[in-house]
């Protein structure tokens, strides 16, 4: 799942990370990075609040809305606490104990349902500076996912996530391959599809024999047609969710807060034996042949992968890695007829210890206005949750010399499928976490995920 920990800046940064005084980094503060938006100090009379969130990489953007707030809004004074995310979620936990957690902050969908169930975020729908924030303000699907399974709203919407193919153009000219050979690819889990023989055409063996031609050795292999992501769990975000959710495949038997998950439907499983039977062919790396030192990026430079699907919160990452002319193509077709990305997004949620929730109303309603999402957009190394603030992207991206619209494309042609949204996350991590990985490692067959769908569905009786 999308974890937002962002590596190093990129040459895109130059514009869009212009810095608001809110983006005073404390070096001294180790992994956290304090800012104190419009100057050191509160203001005479101003309400003291704290917003908190974990990527460095959307700081100056925030920075640049929120001081934009508070010279609209100078009874309110922000202090913003940047810290990684490990420090982040750690950090985060152990001020709620202490009933000392920051006013508002930057929320994750991994952690919402159980945020809900301990009562340490407050609901949003009685704060009166949200009532005029509809779902129809953002893309389609977003608020509902920071709702409960009543209707209520608990976080509001910051961003959102969908899934493309990132490659070097250098090493596809090398190849004699154009970009537009990549656009069009369809995919099936009987055959592999276009895409399977566009994965085989950029595979190459370390006698130099690619993966379509004759004496092609799928055991010793040194440039891979696809990336692995060392990420792989049970939600796929970034590894097999665009193909099973191709098929017409879902999660779970609600589109949000389901109770059954559907790890045992046939097209599931037959996905599962496509993607890492990829493996068997020498086109998909075997477990363990990267590590978290070596993440997709890192394959792409070094030529040791072809292909990548990557989040888009990655784009400045991927764009940033000397030696590559980053290309972004679409997923490819399924047998619904389509592409199909997952659709995830964080939201900014509320404390329910917060002695100043009107306040931290305030700011939140206020990031999210076409006003600050164009702010945000323009300086984000992601897509705002708004139209307004996707075009901002789009237009700076491409300033930059960068197409994003493959990503963005899956959301205006309604080509995408939430993130699954239930109770339980990290039980349903834990069970299924040795299924994903004894599939990777060729113990398993996709047939074996049926005993552990029974066993993720006991969790919901």
């Amino acid at each position: 799942m999308n974890t937002r920990a962002h590596s190093p800046r990129s040459p895109l940064s130059r514009r869009r990370l212009l810095q608001g005084s809110a983006a005073l980094a404390a070096g001294a503060a180790g992994s956290a990075a304090l800012a104190a938006c419009g100057g050191s100090a509160a203001p005479a009379g101003a309400t003291e609040i704290d917003y908190w969130l974990w990527d460095a990489n959307q700081l100056p953007a925030y920075s640049a809305a929120i001081d934009l707030f508070m010279e609209q809004n100078p009874d309110v004074f922000v202090r913003i606490t940047q810290l990684g995310w490990d420090d982040y979620w750690t950090k985060l936990t152990a001020s709620f104990v202490a009933e000392a957690g920051p006013d508002a902050f930057a929320d994750h969908l991994a952690r919402f349902p159980e945020f809900v169930r301990l009562g340490v975020i407050a609901p949003l729908d009685d704060l009166a500076p949200l009532a005029d924030i509809t779902a129809d303000h953002f893309q389609e699907g977003l608020q509902e996912l920071w709702s409960d399974q009543d209707g209520t709203r608990y976080g509001i919407p910051k961003d959102y996530d969908t899934i493309a193919v990132m490659y070097d153009k250098n090493l596809l000219a090398e190849e004699g391959l154009a970009p537009e050979d990549l656009e069009g690819l369809d995919w099936n889990p009987e055959d592999g599809g276009s895409f399977e023989r566009m994965l085989a055409r950029l595979t190459l063996d370390t006698h130099g024999v690619r993966g379509d031609e004759d004496g092609f050795d799928p055991t010793s292999i040194a440039r891979y047609g696809l990336a692995a992501d060392a990420g792989t769990d049970y939600t796929g975000q970034t590894s097999w969710s665009p193909f099973a959710l191709s098929t017409g495949w879902t999660f779970t038997d609600a589109e949000t807060w389901g109770t059954s998950f559907n790890y045992d439907d046939d097209r599931f499983t037959a996905t599962m034996d496509w993607y890492f039977g990829l493996v068997d062919k020498g086109f998909f790396p075997p477990f363990g042949t990267f590590g978290d030192s070596s993440p997709a990026q890192t394959q792409l430079q070094s030529g040791s992968a072809a292909l990548a699907t990557v989040g888009s919160w990655m784009i400045t990452t991927f764009a940033g890695m000397e030696g590559m002319d980053l290309g972004i193509a679409p997923l490819p077709a399924g047998p619904v007829g389509t592409a199909i990305s997952m659709f995830n997004g964080l939201g900014d949620s509320i404390s329910s210890q917060s002695p100043h929730k009107e306040e931290a109303a305030r700011l939140i309603a206020f990031l999210a206005s076409d006003e600050a999402q164009r702010v945000i957009g323009e300086r984000a190394p992601f897509f705002p949750a708004t139209d307004a603030g996707t075009e901002a992207a789009i237009a700076s991206y491409a300033e930059a010399g960068l197409d994003v619209t493959p990503f963005t494309d899956r959301v205006a042609n309604g080509e995408t499928s939430l993130y699954p949204l239930v109770e339980n996350s990290a039980s349903i991590m834990s069970i299924m976490q040795p299924a994903f990985d004894e599939c990777w490692m060729r113990r398993a067959d996709g047939e074996d995920f049926v005993a552990y769908d029974e066993r993720v569905d006991a969790l919901f009786e």
